[in-house]
């Protein structure tokens, strides 16, 4: 629909033609001019008026001027000088050309009548580009600076509004603020962006509006004044440029990511494509080098196209590519500067670097077919540089953008890399500080968990997605009896120093199990160790950061039950078997390691063959996007979906837990299912005071072998339980308990007494008469120890089952 306008629309003819030359609108004044109404023309081609002339081919412009012989409805030929401006598609309605002549008339003054207050406000020798339009808002006067900028002489333009003038959506953008000021009485400034002169170029002005009046006071038009303030426009664009790429580049650590901002801010505000390629590294750990000879090897970090799908890219993401010399990549990186090459260049140093890319391109059929297909004319590639380092290159190329990379552009681009450039490198070494905790972490966690009677576990170790590598561990850890530890700890921090302390700590866990610490006393002596880390920490004698939490638990499958302990970790989960809910299980806290002279607290919990617990790190529960203790029902519920997979359940946790984008803190997951040892595989025998009762032992333990079929170890078990007997009704205190424990592989001799006196293996000179019992035993044995208990100490020794026809059951 056309736009309806206070004054008299007759005072122009104007036209609309399709881009398929059909007449889509006829105004008044086109009826006045040429006599056809509207109905006459409208839907026919616009070539029917022609006077025996051919049209005009399409400019390659969207504007055209020039003098057409027109058929007047009465057959006479009117010669007219016509105005055309081609209009994009817009709105869901195709192209057309809008085409516009001025109609002079008797009620228009002169244009020197001094009289008029519109002449005299023309200012016609102003430097300044000056325009002055009627109450009709119809051209009246111009000055030549005016007519240079639209790039038509005043005699021709006079008696047309803006509108037709420019015919462009910004003309019509000012007219209306031209409106206003004719309506209002007010002055107006519009800035806008406009394609003007006969270079088509687009600047930036500023439209300063002002009415003009009679002696009276009367608005009797309107006097335009129009500044180029490109310049100055450029300047803020560049400004915010920079300061959007100081806000979107660097929002993480992660190299690619990074490099991909710094194409999606370059594009499209600087570039039409973007390629970001990073010098290739060779191994782990590799430096960039400090020169750069050709060919170079890169691989392709991130690119970006204003184009959907980036058609234009050669090389794909992630894939490495040789540049030769005389490519603008490997050229930039060894000059060490930016290099510019422009289809449209004149300078020397530029042709010189154009022909060089053009023989470049010829060597290359795919790439040189890929940048005449997009129309690619100017191209910069700019090195990425940080710290004395090359790390890469960007190349920027325009093929939609008209005009070629200035020298303000490549000073933008450098500007904007070098901020990308310090990101890029801090990435980097993020990547490889990441890579070698990665490595250590996974050096000091257990690779596989053992396999036990006592239970079945599954774990997983996550590192937090953006802090890095922290100090989180786990560990599974058999004891003397069938029995066997459990661990979950968390060490403060992330980085390498985290997993180095992570590693002190296990060890020092593994060491304390060795020698059967109940959990409460384990955790105080972890506890002295981490404050004896602290102050190593501290080095100058400042308080060092060293903290920790720990959760170590000890099952016995013999009596199925569970003692705990923890400092200042989070309680485990429990699921009981054949169903039921997930619950927490209430365990005195404890304090922190490292802060000293606090007691622990041990819980002994009874556990039913097939319980599974769950052990675990803050970092599971615990995110910045879920409030409180939001994190432990969806723990219990993810527990309770458990249906006998430890493997499964474990990734059904994670993933009801963990955000999409990954974990904010290292995460550790311990999952146990517990197992019993039936009674049958357990004997148990109260000794007398006796030395001479040994023989009858030794007897019903070799019957009980033969019960259980394992004859084959008896030989072996009868010396190890003499030996050990005899030790004990010695040495030791009464009352004095035997007992025999077996599963598929192992055999195990334990004798209890009631003294806290633990036995040394100390080897016997030639002549003593004593000193080998221990010995033998050691000699015999898989592995023998002692361990302290509440009522005293047991002596423990494991021998290794075999079959009957695999002979005796020697360690």
């Amino acid at each position: 629909m056309s736009r309806v306008y206070p004054f008299d629309d007759g005072a122009t003819a104007r036209a609309v033609i399709g881009d398929d030359g059909t007449l889509v609108e006829w105004n008044e004044g086109a009826r006045r001019l040429l006599g056809h109404p509207a109905a006459d023309v409208v839907g026919r081609p616009a070539a029917d008026l022609l006077a025996g002339s051919d049209p005009p081919a399409p400019p390659g412009t969207p504007r055209w001027e020039g003098t057409l012989a027109l058929r007047h409805r009465d057959g006479r030929t009117v010669p007219v000088w016509l105005l055309a401006h081609h209009r994009a598609p817009r709105d869901g309605r195709p192209g057309d050309w809008l085409v516009v002549t001025p109609l002079t008339g008797g009620e228009t003054a002169a244009p020197d009548d001094p009289g008029d207050p519109l002449t005299r406000a023309s200012l016609i020798q102003a430097p300044c580009a000056v325009a002055v339009y009627d109450e009709r808002l119809r051209l009246r006067r111009m000055n030549d600076a005016m007519a240079e900028i639209i790039g038509l002489p005043e005699e021709r333009l006079r008696g047309l509004r803006l509108a037709e003038i420019g015919g462009k959506p910004q003309s019509d953008e000012l007219e209306q603020g031209m409106l206003r000021v004719l309506s209002t009485g007010a002055p107006l400034d519009v800035q806008t962006l406009l394609r003007t002169g006969a270079r088509d170029e687009v600047r930036a002005w500023l439209a300063r509006m002002a009415p003009v009046t009679d002696g009276a006071g009367r608005v009797r038009g309107v006097c335009l004044a129009a500044h180029d303030v490109t310049e100055n426009h450029r300047t803020r664009q560049r400004l915010q440029l920079v300061n959007e790429a100081s806000v979107r580049i660097g929002s993480t650590l992660d190299v690619t990511r990074t490099a991909q901002e710094l194409a999606d801010v370059c594009v499209p505000a600087l570039a039409d494509f973007v390629s970001i390629d990073l010098l290739d590294p060779r191994e782990p750990g590799w430096e960039p080098p400090a020169h750069i000879t050709a060919p170079v090897s890169l691989r392709r970090a991130a690119h970006q196209s204003v184009l959907p799908g980036i058609p234009e890219a050669v090389t794909a993401q992630g894939q490495v590519s040789v540049y030769p010399a005389a490519s603008p990549q490997a050229d930039s990186l060894i000059a060490g500067r930016t290099i510019r090459a422009s289809d449209r260049a004149e300078a020397t140093e530029a042709t010189e670097v154009t022909k060089a890319r053009d023989d470049w391109l010829r060597s290359d059929p795919v790439r040189s077919g890929r940048a005449q297909d997009f129309g690619f004319h100017s191209a910069m590639s700019v090195p990425i540089q940080a710290r004395g380092l090359t790390l890469g290159v960007a190349l920027l190329a325009r093929h939609r953008r008209p005009e070629p990379f200035t020298a303000d552009d490549a000073l933008l681009a450098e500007e904007i890399t070098a901020r990308a450039a310090v990101c890029i490198d801090n990435a980097r070494r993020y990547s490889r500080e990441r890579e070698t905790a990665l490595a250590l972490q996974r050096s000091l966690l257990p690779r596989t968990l053992p396999r036990t009677a006592a239970l079945e576990a599954s774990s997983r170790y996550l590192p937090a997605a953006r802090a890095g590598v922290g100090g989180d561990w786990f560990d599974v850890i058999p004891l003397s009896g069938m029995r066997v530890a459990m661990v979950v700890g968390d060490v403060v921090g992330h980085g390498v120093q985290a997993s180095a302390t992570m590693g002190r700590l296990r060890t020092a866990v593994r060491t304390l199990a060795d020698i059967d610490l109940a959990p409460d006393e384990l955790l105080t002596h972890l506890d002295d160790l981490v404050i004896r880390l602290s102050e190593e920490a501290g080095g100058d004698g400042s308080t060092g950061e060293v903290g920790a939490t720990c959760l170590y638990a000890v099952y016995d499958p013999v009596s199925r039950r569970c003692t705990l302990a923890r400092a200042g970790h989070p309680p485990p989960v429990l699921l009981p078997p054949g169903g039921g809910g997930a619950r927490q299980l209430d365990l005195p806290a404890g304090p922190p390691l490292g802060l000293g002279g606090l007691p622990f607290e041990s819980t002994e919990v009874e556990l039913p063959e097939g319980t599974v617990l769950a052990l675990y790190t803050d970092g599971l529960v615990q995110h910045r996007d879920r409030a409180g203790d939001a994190g432990h029902p969806l723990l219990h519920e993810a527990l309770g979906t458990y249906t006998g997979s430890l493997d499964e359940t474990c990734d059904s946790i994670l993933h009801a837990l963990l955000p999409q984008g990954g974990a904010g803190d290292d995460v550790a997951l311990l999952l146990a299912r517990t197992q019993g040892l039936p009674a049958s595989q357990v004997a148990t025998w109260d000794i007398p005071a006796d030395p001479a009762l040994v023989a009858p032992i030794r007897k019903q333990v070799v019957d009980q072998l033969d019960r259980w079929s394992l004859s084959a170890a008896g030989f072996t078990a009868e010396l190890v339980v003499s030996e050990l007997v005899t030790n004990a009704i010695r040495y030791g205190s009464h009352p004095i308990r035997l007992r025999l424990i077996h599963d598929a592989t192992t055999l195990i001799c334990e004798v209890s007494d009631t003294s806290h006196t633990a036995p040394h293996l100390r080897r016997a000179k030639t002549w003593d008469e004593g000193g080998r019992g221990l010995l033998l035993v050691a000699q015999l044995t898989q592995r023998w120890g002692s361990r302290h208990t509440a009522d005293g100490k047991t002596i423990w020794a494991e021998l290794g089952v075999l079959d009957e026809d695999e002979g005796l059951g020697l360690g």
